[in-house]
């Protein structure tokens, strides 16, 4: 009779350490409370751009997965380093730099931090001339922006080439925040597919060179306006709300940047769509799932990391045709947006 109460105590203990191995509401099946943590770029979480999105991936995350996750706005570069510092000593699991500007503070932290997982939205983990340190613990989250930027400058150039902007003119036009790899890319595609539509387009381009004062791109805006620009594409985050600003004052066009921004001005008449927000969440599942890996990750038209939006105005149905057969040229690859402004 010993025997078997011993037996079935066993089997009791069993059951109970099996039970305790497959608890947990979190972590796709693991018991483990995954910690996230975000630094933004110095736009800021309401830059209705990159900033916003990376924290819509993250509460998306947050719901599936129940992760435990914190967020830190950056202020100024210095700001950089301490805020990812601040989650990596603290052991969280994932730290998220949001911006190519963070590069080199990565690339530092990173390697101070070795058996912390790492990801950065536009970049990788640099030292300080750029070079990619390729450090096993960073993954890097890129975007084919040329993609999304072709697709608004197929309708601005075919609305200049119809006659149906504002001033008619033939010129459009598109105010970056830096002059970086990022921004360059939705500039290049948006010109490269707008001269696709109208070979006699000027399309002029200037920089603010700021990502979160909108009063910078408003001047630069502005300036483009008085020389005929009557589409403007705004590439600067925050800053750029004030491009959108200056067209609805104008009474011109606007487009905006990697969300919807619709809302933000009556003037906008589509957006180029990077999805931060997936990119993000891909980031998040990699590491709750146990498939972190370095290297990079690319988000394009062709895997719908990338796209546009259509807002505050019907298009003609000419228009509409000619963006579904650009769209599906470049899933297919047989149109490729240039990466480097024409």
């Amino acid at each position: 009779m010993a025997h078997k109460r011993f037996k079935f105590l066993g089997v009791v203990a069993a059951v109970l350490m099996l039970a305790v191995a497959c608890g947990g509401t979190t972590g796709g099946g693991n018991s483990k409370q995954y910690k996230i943590g975000l630094v933004t770029d110095t736009g800021g979480l309401n830059d209705q751009s990159f900033n916003h999105l990376a924290y819509v991936g993250l509460e998306k995350a947050k719901s599936d997965f129940g992760i435990l996750d914190s967020v830190t706005e950056s202020h100024s570069g210095n700001d950089y380093v301490p805020n990812l510092t601040n989650f990596a000593s603290k052991n969280y699991d994932l730290v998220i730099g949001v911006g190519f500007l963070m590069a080199e503070a990565v690339g530092t932290v990173s390697g101070q931090f070795p058996n912390i997982h790492f990801a950065i939205i536009d970049g990788a983990g640099t030292d300080a001339n750029g070079n990619d340190l390729k450090h096993t613990n960073v993954q890097s989250l890129y975007f084919k922006e040329q993609d999304a930027g072709a697709m608004v400058g197929v309708i601005a150039g075919m609305l200049e080439k119809q006659g149906k902007a504002k001033k008619n003119k033939g010129v459009i036009s598109a105010v970056g925040g830096v002059s970086i790899p990022p921004v360059n890319h939705y500039i290049a595609g948006y010109k490269w597919a707008a001269v696709m539509e109208d070979p006699g387009i000027k399309v002029e381009v200037g920089y603010s060179n700021d990502f979160s004062d909108a009063t910078k791109c408003q001047g630069v805006a502005k300036a483009q306006i008085n020389d005929g620009a009557d589409v403007l594409f705004q590439v600067a985050g925050g800053c750029g709300l004030g491009v959108l600003q200056a067209a609805g004052q104008a009474g011109v066009y606007s487009i905006g940047v990697d969300a919807d921004q619709k809302s933000a001005d009556a003037s906008v008449i589509a957006s180029a769509l990077k999805k931060v927000d997936v990119a993000t969440y891909t980031a998040i599942k990699n590491v709750v799932n146990g498939q972190f890996q370095a290297g990079a990750l690319t988000f394009s038209i062709a895997n719908g990391g990338a796209g546009y939006a259509v807002d505050n105005l019907t298009l003609p149905a000419d228009i509409q045709t000619e963006l579904k057969n650009v769209q599906d040229k470049i899933a297919a690859g047989t149109l490729t947006p240039p990466a480097d402004i024409p």
